[in-house]
């Protein structure tokens, strides 16, 4: 057992150290977040100081199971129930804000020349919730490891734009309407900590009921996976990539089944608080360790040699996510 788990524990060691400093630097800097400042630093130090090969095996694991591990205990965190504060309004706009973010990104994507796998996980990430979305759309539709820590900075980037400059633009369009601006932040921020992040800087009001907009989003990531690994499927069928005869597996991947349990769990048995609590805690360690691994991993100069379409992805999205939201909210009067 101690073989096996060796070759691991130096990068392990040194993702969850490069997470812990950047929830130190979160407490200092909250407008920025921890999620973002771990996979930002992660970038840093792993294309300077951290290069080493033995780091790799240790890297990896936090990237790809500590990230599947944080989707499942999301799914304690969330209920079926605080859905119907939001009123049929809101259901419908969280659905049409998602559709359309999914089509515009992926064919956004496509334009640009990035291939299907990039533009679904760029669809999903900004539609849903970010890493966490990526992480688990990603081994559903065949991504490879460079391809999923290239989308996750560029979603995080994007995210940290938008944290930044839609609570100001709320409150220039919608004033005091409170469930306008908690639309416009809980239906396009991409990850958890940048909704409660970006609400917080309008009032703890805005907070609790974008976070009911997230809430629908994260509930509906079962069936965006199983929508876009259908996709990839077809498409690998069509173009004779996969074999006539395939081996049975699940519909989705098991972390995206544990996620639906566990919110099925949450919302139909009272669970002790500290079930909440301790998988909220959990989530977010595992998620930021991730991201610091993903961070230490991503091969800078390889990811800029890309060149514009990077940023021009990025901006595109974001700015047709912000028009999408607002022209929505105006439509169903919110």
């Amino acid at each position: 057992m101690y073989l096996k788990i060796k070759p691991i524990l130096p990068g392990l060691i040194l993702s969850i150290a490069v997470a812990a400093i950047s929830k130190g630097l979160a407490i200092l800097f909250p407008e920025i977040g921890g999620a973002t400042i771990a996979i930002l630093l992660g970038i840093v130090l792993g294309n300077t100081v951290f290069r080493q090969k033995s780091l790799s095996q240790g890297t990896k694991f936090s990237e790809s199971r500590l990230l599947e591990y944080s989707v499942v205990l999301l799914g304690f965190t969330v209920t079926f129930q605080t859905i119907g504060q939001m009123g049929i309004k809101g259901i419908i706009y969280t659905l049409c804000i998602m559709t359309l973010t999914i089509i515009g990104t992926y064919f956004l994507g496509k334009r640009l020349g990035f291939n299907d796998e990039m533009s679904l996980m760029m669809s999903g990430g900004n539609a849903v919730c970010g890493s966490s979305a990526i992480g688990a759309i990603a081994p559903s539709i065949g991504a490879k490891d460079d391809e999923k820590g290239q989308i996750i900075t560029l979603v995080n980037l994007l995210g940290t734009v938008l944290m930044l400059t839609l609570p100001f633009l709320g409150l220039a369009l919608f004033g005091d309407n409170l469930l306008a601006k908690s639309a416009l932040l809980g239906g396009t921020l991409q990850s958890v900590g940048q909704v409660v992040a970006g609400a917080s800087l309008d009032s703890p009001d805005v907070v609790q009921f974008a976070m009911l907009f997230k809430i629908l989003r994260i509930i509906l990531l079962v069936l965006v996976v199983m929508i876009f690994e259908k996709i990839m499927i077809n498409k690998k069928a069509t173009n004779q990539i996969l074999p006539t005869a395939t081996k049975k597996k699940l519909p989705i991947p098991w972390y995206v089944s544990g996620f639906l349990i566990a919110c099925i769990l949450n919302s139909f048995v009272h669970l002790p608080a500290i079930f909440d609590q301790g998988a909220h805690f959990m989530s977010t360690w595992f998620e930021t360790t991730a991201l610091a691994a993903i961070g230490l991993r991503l091969d800078l100069k390889k990811f800029l040699k890309e060149g514009p379409r990077f940023l021009i992805y990025g901006l595109g999205v974001g700015l047709m996510q912000t028009i999408l939201a607002v022209s929505l909210i105006y439509l169903l009067r919110f």
